[in-house]
């Protein structure tokens, strides 16, 4: 099981990382002391769920149809190689840059529904857990283990950035670490596609 769960959670933890909307917000309510429980553990639930339903899912879907893990395998290594290159691009122009909000303080209600939005109406996250996380754990005989690491990724991300914000505002201040942040994702995301691609 232990095989299992350390590829379950190093694939969740480095597709978790890059810089999107709803890591932005949790990054930025941090950074203002807002919600962050309420906020990471949504997070961290909503990706539980998707990756459950993916792993279970994807494996009784690849024994009616063993091309379709063929076929999601490909696809899965295009788009990897697309969030790579957009990673690199965003490298090329400066990081993704952002900075702590400012105003008045949001309420919870506000805070969840947003966070809500950024997680369940985002294509790429059904793309990163029910369709990328869900192939990948049909080629290991223990699924559980595999779900199982993917799910403690996303709570060990997600509460480290809500969390960890205050820390690692005074570093991401400069461009130049955000600009190292996204290409160390491209690099990740690249070599996964190429894993996708040889195996």
């Amino acid at each position: 099981m232990f095989p299992s769960l350390i590829a379950g959670f190093v694939l969740s933890f480095s597709l978790i990382l890059a810089i999107g909307a709803q890591n932005a917000f949790v990054l930025r309510q941090g950074l203002r002391r807002e919600h962050v429980f309420a906020l990471c553990l949504t997070c961290a639930v909503s990706d539980a769920i998707l990756i459950a339903a993916g792993v279970a899912g994807f494996g009784t879907l690849a024994k009616a149809a063993p091309w379709f893990e063929t076929v999601m395998r490909y696809g899965g290594a295009v788009f990897l190689t697309w969030y790579a290159l957009r990673s690199f691009w965003s490298a090329w122009q400066g990081g993704a840059v952002m900075e702590a909000g400012k105003g008045p303080r949001s309420s919870l209600r506000a805070a969840l529904l947003t966070v809500l939005a950024f997680t369940w109406l985002n294509p790429h996250v059904y793309l990163d857990t029910v369709v990328l996380i869900g192939s990948i754990s049909a080629q290991y005989e223990d699924r559980f283990g595999f779900a199982l690491g993917a799910m403690s990724s996303s709570f060990v991300f997600f509460f480290s950035l809500g969390y960890g914000a205050r820390v690692l505002s005074p570093v991401f201040a400069r461009p130049r670490a955000w600009q190292i942040l996204d290409l160390v994702i491209g690099v990740v995301m690249l070599m996964i596609a190429l894993k996708l691609v040889v195996m």
